[in-house]
């Protein structure tokens, strides 16, 4: 199992892992599903119903990802020290920012 390099600890997402990447395979076959319509002449409208879907789908494994980093590492991060806690904070804060910005 890799370890998260900042604390040499499992990832939050350890427990789930099976089930992200099962939603990130049937993400992947969305993406080349949008790539054969788009190969096809597909009607844009169609083909943009499918890129929304797949961007929906992603916006989920990310909202998942972040509560279970939030759960996990930014908690196991304020059990250690208020500067660690601050770190993972900052941390978290930076990737919903990029989050929101996507």
């Amino acid at each position: 199992m890799a370890v998260d390099e900042h604390t040499m600890t499992p990832p939050g997402y350890a427990e789930h892992k099976a089930d992200h990447l099962k939603r990130l395979r049937r993400i992947e076959g969305q993406v080349r599903g949008i790539a054969r319509m788009v190969d096809e002449d597909a009607y844009c409208i169609d083909v943009l119903t499918q890129v929304s879907a797949v961007t929906r789908a992603l916006q989920a494994v990310s909202l998942g990802l972040l509560e279970e980093h939030v759960a996990h590492c930014v908690v196991d991060a304020a059990r250690e020290s208020d500067d660690a806690a601050a770190a993972k904070i900052a941390e978290a804060s930076a990737a919903i920012a990029r989050l929101v910005r996507s």
